[in-house]
This record gives structure tokens, sequence and C-alpha cells, in this order.
């Protein structure tokens, strides 16, 4: 199947909205202690939602859900849990590896507990969490793969030795030989692998 011929010119996330029970706590984080500007705020009876800024027109939000008492839980990254299973963490992209040590000095002057930087190989990291006991990771590339064309046969950006299918089809005739459907969802579905 052919993509569709407009290319789109993606220009980073807008906003990944995420919970809190608790905005005041996420706003001390968030804006406090990683530098995240607070950027937009609104307000409904049902939910505050908050706005901070991770890069030019990059942000992440929460909702605060008002009289809403919310299942919470906390895991590290990269550590499966049942009820986290569309999402795991968050990383946040740093420009080189002094970045990466003064993120990590920062967060422990604030009492936050962090990793210390973690090799990936084209990538370098360090982990920690934010107040709502989300896994939090800030990145940057050894290696940047998205500033140059793209090699599925280059074994250091590509490691996995039994691809899934649509990685081999890109390998072998650089594009995808179908898509996927979606629906919309209008109530909560429990088990969205179960239910379809």
């Amino acid at each position: 199947m052919a993509a569709t011929p407009d290319t789109m010119h993606w220009r980073g996330v807008h906003h990944l909205a995420l919970v809190t029970p608790d905005m005041d706590a996420t706003v001390r984080f968030w804006h406090g202690v990683l530098d995240a500007r607070l950027v937009t705020t609104l307000a409904v009876p049902e939910f505050r939602h908050y706005f901070f800024e991770v890069a030019p027109g990059n942000t992440i939000a929460f909702f605060e859900f008002t009289g809403k008492d919310l299942d919470t839980y906390a895991k590290p990254a990269g550590v499966p849990y049942e009820k986290a299973s569309q999402f795991d963490h968050l990383s946040l992209y740093l420009p080189d590896e002094a970045a990466l040590e003064r993120m990590r000095d920062r967060l422990k002057a604030h009492d936050c507990e962090v990793t210390d930087v973690i090799d990936h190989g084209f990538l370098r990291s360090i982990y920690f969490s934010d107040p709502n006991g989300i896994a939090l990771e800030a990145s940057w590339w050894t290696v940047d793969p998205t500033g140059r064309p793209v090699d599925y046969a280059d074994p250091s950006l590509f490691a996995d030795p039994d691809p899934v299918p649509a990685v081999v089809e890109l390998r072998e005739n650089g594009k995808l030989d179908h898509t996927v459907a979606t629906v919309l969802v209008d109530s909560i579905i429990e088990d969205i692998r179960r239910s379809t």
C-alpha cells in the first residue's frame, strides 16, 4: 500500500496530557525543579489543565480532576505493570552530556532521587520520578538518528535481531505494505485487546 502523498511536517509534541492528584506539587516539581516553564492554565468545574514548556511549542500538560478519587501508582521505567499497559515513561531531550549531568545535579540539589548516567549506546540517560509517581528520563543522543537519512540495516540503530514484520518491510522495500485502521473511543473500555 502506498503512503499518502503529502508528507507530514511534525514540529514535536504539542502536548502530552498526564494526570495528577496534586497540581500544586506538580507545578512545584515541573516548574521549580525541572525548570519547565508553566506557560498556560485553564480550569472548568470538572478539572484543571496546566501546560509546562519543554521546548519551543512542546509542552507536557496535566489534568487534575475535581472530586475524583483515582487510583495512583508508581513504577520504574521499563518495568511492566498491568495498570500501565499504554504508558511506561516519558523521556525529555537534552542537548549533551554536560546538560544531562547538570540536570542530575539539579535533581539532587532539590532532594530528588536520580540514577547515575546510564549509557545505552546511541543515547545516555538519567532516571527519576515526578511527585505523581510518573517515571521520567532525561536523555541526549550520542548518535542522533533524527537528523540523517534512515538506514534500517544499520545494526547500531536497528539492533532487534528479530524485528516485527513492519520493520522487515521498511528494510526490504523502503515502505510499509499496509497500515492499520483505528476507531474513536467514546467510553472507557477496560481491556482493549480483549474487547475487539
